[in-house]
């Protein structure tokens, strides 16, 4: 349950203000289809975080525990300082248009999630923890909390968010992870 609830956490505040958000919104205004958004955006991040989920187990296994503690510590610590970094809106091509509300989504969101912090903390998350199953629903729940709203209310929630306060609490959070895996080892 640990292994859930910390994923979970990690990635919606992860998630506060980062490009998938406004990917959220701008495939919100362009098609209309709320419900095949929401579809698309679980399609997307549940293949996503359970191969990166899949990938920090395998990783783990080949590192000794130190480490591998020492690895978790410095990443945690720099994807902590890379929350800092607003993220800036890319544009939603219209030759995703045809494929449909879904299918579009479910292709730029995968595709937006390459390399981003929360599939980086999803690897970190299963490295640690060991259990693909319940990482894998703990980031793909915190993904759809902090996407889903910006779906169904838009730019308005975007708007009240304070997003450099909210920007510099999941940082504190991420570094202050990385600090006590320092000093667990």
């Amino acid at each position: 349950m640990e292994a859930f609830l910390s994923s979970l956490t990690t990635v919606a505040i992860a998630e506060i203000g980062d490009k998938t958000q406004l990917l959220s919104l701008l495939l919100t205004v362009r098609f209309k289809n709320n419900l095949a958004i929401v579809a698309g955006i679980l399609f997307a991040t549940l293949l996503n975080h359970a191969f990166s989920a899949w990938a920090g187990i395998w990783l783990s296994a080949w590192l000794t525990p130190g480490l591998s503690n020492g690895l978790f510590a410095g990443a945690f610590i720099v994807v902590g300082v890379w929350l800092l970094i607003p993220d800036k809106e890319e544009a939603v091509t219209s030759s995703f248009d045809r494929y449909g509300a879904f299918m579009a989504t479910s292709v730029l969101f995968f595709l937006a999630e390459m390399g981003d912090k929360t599939q980086i903390a999803t690897v970190l998350l299963a490295g640690e923890y060991q259990h693909l199953g319940w990482v894998t629903l703990g980031t793909t729940l915190g993904m759809m909390a902090a996407n889903v709203p910006v779906v169904y209310l838009g730019e308005p929630v975007m708007k009240a968010l304070p997003m450099k306060q909210v920007r510099l609490a999941a940082s504190t959070c991420f570094v202050l992870l990385g600090v006590y895996w320092l000093f667990r080892m």
